[in-house]
């Protein structure tokens, strides 16, 4: 993939590339919102860009890419691609804009490196770029036509707003034009949701879908964390209008016929469980499923009677409840803990929920005999996963 020159000189200028990133990254960002403040404005989160987690993704991210070329010359770093092209086929992302980060981000890495990026070095690192970048932009295009070329966001109704818990609520909506058919969406994608905030700002987040799939409306659950997020809670009512992307992501059950699965969540990171749950019962799955959660209390643990009422449906299902507080009879006091939770050999995981909680299950699972490649996560917000390792 990467010529044999390139590969030679980004190989050699990589551990100085890595050191700087950060740098370079927030760099980029301000050169690019001073540009296009629209941008900033209305499409990047701004909360991310404030505390910086966005500029640590995007180094993750590029340094990952880098190394992959490098380490495997004969793939293509698909999980880790699609992963960031859902994300941007939720939020319309279009080929143009790819020139328009490249034009910043070069000039970010001249401002930071100086006379270290001759033209050998910036020619190696610009066909790193424009693999990745034609990379995004061929799968992008294929998800696009997935959901029916129905690029960017369009209006739907709120038809039912419920209170999940004190910090939680669940938005039931349908396509403002009545006669639209509601596509069909996979259990565990999400779609973008664009509000206008007071200030004026069109901002744009990603939420799982939490109903079963199929259906004349769709759901989505939303915990009170970040502006719009707060925003949904204090001021989004019945008969009031949004925008939705069709739905996206890539954690999705894959083939689930004879696999015994494990569904490991924590927090709002239950809700694509919760779909995914429903979406095995309407199948009528019949392999071992096992369902663990942990939450403060039982009061916070969202969508609990459906999280528990799914899995009562699944032939063989065992459901594992761990509180830090105010547990139950037939829950576990504590964060979650693998130790004693049985689990079959051939079992496909997948986990939602804070960084830290999915590293622990994951290691966990690990040391259980799971192999790392049955082992799928999601991440709510920008991967810094992906950046910290």
């Amino acid at each position: 993939m990467l010529s044999e020159p390139s590969a030679a000189t980004v190989r050699a200028t990589l551990p100085v590339v890595g050191a700087a990133i950060g740098e370079i990254t927030g760099r980029f960002y301000a050169r690019l919102f001073a540009a296009h403040p629209d941008l900033l404005r209305n499409l990047f989160n701004r909360g991310n860009q404030a505390a910086g987690t966005q500029r640590q993704a995007l180094a993750g991210s590029i340094a990952a890419f880098a190394t992959h070329l490098l380490d495997h010359p004969d793939q293509r770093p698909d999980a880790m691609l699609g992963r960031i092209a859902h994300k941007h086929a939720s939020l319309g992302v279009t080929p143009e804009q790819y020139a328009v980060v490249h034009e910043h981000l070069f000039a970010a890495i001249a401002e930071v490196l100086g006379d270290a990026v001759t033209p050998e070095v910036a020619a190696a690192w610009d066909e790193v770029y424009w693999l990745m970048a034609n990379a995004l932009v061929a799968i992008e295009k294929r998800l696009y036509e997935e959901s029916g070329d129905l690029q960017g966001l369009r209006p739907w109704e709120v038809v039912e707003r419920v209170a999940e818990t004190a910090d939680v609520v669940t938005f039931r909506v349908r396509p403002v034009d009545g006669r639209a058919a509601v596509r069909g969406f996979r259990a565990g994608q999400y779609v973008s949701v664009g509000v206008t905030l007071p200030d004026g700002a069109r901002q744009i987040r990603q939420y799982s879908l939490s109903g079963a799939p199929g259906g004349p409306v769709r759901q989505f659950s939303v915990k009170r964390d970040g502006e719009v997020s707060r925003h949904l809670h204090a001021r989004v009512h019945e008969g009031d209008v949004l925008e939705l992307s069709e739905p996206y992501g890539d954690l999705v059950l894959g083939d689930t016929a004879d696999r015994p699965l494990l569904l490991a969540s924590a927090g709002i990171g239950v809700t694509p469980m919760v779909a995914m749950l429903a979406a095995l019962a309407a199948d009528g799955h019949r392999a071992p499923v096992t369902v663990v959660h942990g939450d403060r209390s039982p009061a916070d643990h969202a969508l609990r009677a459906d999280h528990t009422a799914y899995a009562a449906k699944l032939p063989d299902a065992s459901v594992h409840l761990f509180y830090e507080r105010g547990g139950e009879p037939g829950t576990r006091s504590g964060l979650v803990d693998l130790a004693d939770v049985p689990v079959h050999p051939g079992t496909r995981a997948y986990l939602c929920g804070p960084l830290p909680f999915m590293r622990a299950v994951r290691a966990q699972l690990l040391a259980k005999g799971i192999p790392a490649a049955d082992i799928h996560y999601e991440v709510f917000g920008p991967d810094l996963w992906l950046a910290q390792t």
